[in-house]
């Protein structure tokens, strides 16, 4: 099967011709893998080409829903089909628009080019039957509509005007790092012929999270929280909506869909829906609490429905992406920052959730790409402080978590992944047995300007474990600058300091050595620098 792995995209997103002719800005998207990147392009041509589609819409109604991923949908809500590929294709559409296509429904799925071309013969046929010209782009605007599957008229317009139409308007220009072109949309000044949205100023902020570019879209589905130790906020669950943001928002305000979230976050962070208010009960996850699913945090929880003490945030995209925009992710962060301390809710992995880690028999969501380390760095610089009275760094052992601008973790074959503990930070840690070798587990760290910083780390407690693992400090230039044995023997599941040293700008690093006494294993499962 076709996918996209962890590559970045130079995306740039041009303004607006009919202004004042302003510079593109840059963004990072996910790229398709070497080998297809420059057919990606020619696919969306050809397909537009073949069943009477305007390029420029095809491409658009692709970023809209996939950022140009290829995706394999989960069902986060119910009553919701799983979409495929990168036009995000859903149960019975797909199926028609395969046959209209000629491909197989399987391909359809899993290849880009069956993918685009099951999409393009669907938008095609649909435009024939009200005798639409490929030509007349604005006309296409119900077509648009139509595509989203979204029910809400003020959700199709959003659909169509805010995210479509803005996408041709502005142009985007996906390239690799290497300047490989992915797709490209050149500007289009066009208006569909479509209801308008309502205006913004008519619609109500945000009643708990009252800051620009939140909006109130009361959702019926929730109930009261209950009183008591089992109720109140007391973790945030991060969910994908398995879609784009506004078939988000427009399912989870439907009194059918019998499921809520209490935020909902748009693709590019511009926007964010708050649909419960933080008092109320949202029904976000269908699971009853497992402690054992946390790293036994909070275990007198168990049993009871995870909806009662959750904040539940939904974000716009899908499990199986490889990445996720910087810009969600800041605005999601901003937020749990926001929640964070209007709770008193711990910043670290067992207050800030996954959809899939408490409910993984049916859920897998925000997906094994969900940048956690990275997210909780966002939330600390966001408030601004933590800990020790600086924002911090953590730097996990597991690089999908990191942001590889600020932070990475570097080892050899000889340190093994595992879960098999509890305590450890984020989704597992890794160990070696001890030897006098030079095979140290190495937590780099960036810094932009020279400071004194206290280091901390993390591991999990065993009788195992070495009563003196050698963790080596370093700044920039590659001195050593400190050296300090601790025994990970105790004080496992929980961050300990390592010690204060001044730091250089670039990158310093953290060795976690093996050579100490034989017969035990090191653990080298996170550090945090603050």
């Amino acid at each position: 099967m076709f996918k996209f792995p962890n590559l970045a995209v130079a995306l740039l997103a041009a303004a607006t011709l009919a202004a004042c002719g302003d510079a593109p800005t840059a963004a990072r998207v996910p790229a398709p893998e070497a080998a297809a990147d420059a057919r990606l392009d020619a696919i969306f041509n050809e397909a537009a080409n073949e069943f009477g589609v305007p390029a420029p819409l095809l491409k658009a109604i692709g970023y809209v829903e996939t950022r140009w991923q290829m995706v394999r949908g989960e069902s986060e809500f119910p009553g919701q089909e799983p979409a495929f590929g990168v036009m995000a294709l859903r149960g019975a559409r797909l199926s028609q628009g395969a046959a209209l296509a000629g491909v197989a429904e399987r391909d359809a799925k899993e290849t880009p080019r069956a993918n685009v071309r099951a999409a393009a013969a669907l938008l095609g046929a649909w435009a024939r039957e009200e005798g639409i010209a490929t030509t007349d782009v604005a006309a296409w605007g119900p077509i648009v509509a139509r595509y989203s599957g979204i029910d809400r008229v003020d959700a199709q317009s959003m659909y169509v005007h805010n995210e479509v139409y803005a996408t041709m308007n502005r142009g985007v220009v996906g390239q690799t790092g290497g300047g490989t072109l992915v797709a490209s949309i050149m500007p289009v000044q066009v208006r569909a012929a479509f209801t308008q949205p309502p205006a913004g100023s008519t619609l109500a902020v945000a009643p708990d999270y009252p800051v620009s570019g939140t909006i109130w879209r009361p959702s019926p589905n929730y109930n009261a929280r209950p009183t008591g130790s089992t109720g109140g906020v007391q973790m945030v669950i991060i969910h994908t909506c398995e879609g784009s943001y506004s078939s988000c928002w427009s399912w989870l305000t439907n009194t059918q869909a019998q499921a809520s979230a209490h935020y909902v976050v748009n693709e590019s962070g511009s926007e964010i829906s708050q649909l419960v208010r933080e008092s109320g009960r949202a029904w976000h996850i269908g699971a009853t609490y497992d402690c054992t699913l946390n790293s036994s945090t909070k275990c007198a929880l168990n049993g009871y429905s995870s909806n009662n003490f959750t904040v539940g945030i939904e974000h716009g995209g899908f499990a199986s992406q490889t990445t996720f925009p910087a810009g969600q992710l800041d605005a999601s962060a901003r937020l749990s920052c926001d929640l964070s301390k209007a709770y008193g809710i711990p910043r670290d992995r067992y207050h800030f959730v996954g959809h899939g880690q408490l409910q993984p028999y049916n859920r897998t969501d925000p997906g094994p790409n969900w940048p956690w380390t990275d997210y909780l760095n966002r939330i600390n610089a966001a408030c601004g402080t933590t800990g020790g009275g600086t924002t911090a760094l953590i730097v996990d052992n597991t690089n999908t978590a990191n942001n590889s601008a600020t932070g990475r973790f570097e080892s050899s074959t000889t340190w093994l992944s595992a879960t098999s503990s509890s305590g450890y930070y984020g989704s597992g840690y890794a160990y070696a047995s001890t030897s006098p070798v030079s095979d140290g587990a190495t937590f780099w760290f960036y810094m932009s300007a020279a400071g004194t910083r206290t280091v901390d780390a993390w591991w999990t407690a065993g009788t195992n474990r070495a009563p003196a693992a050698p963790f080596i400090v370093y700044n920039a230039a590659g001195t050593e600058i400190g050296r300090v044995n601790a025994n990970q023997q105790a004080n496992g599941g929980q961050w300990n300091a390592l010690g204060t040293w001044s730091f250089s700008a670039g990158w310093n690093k953290v060795v976690l050595s093996r050579w100490t006494t034989d017969g035990y294993v090191v653990v080298a499962d996170a550090i945090r620098v603050r």
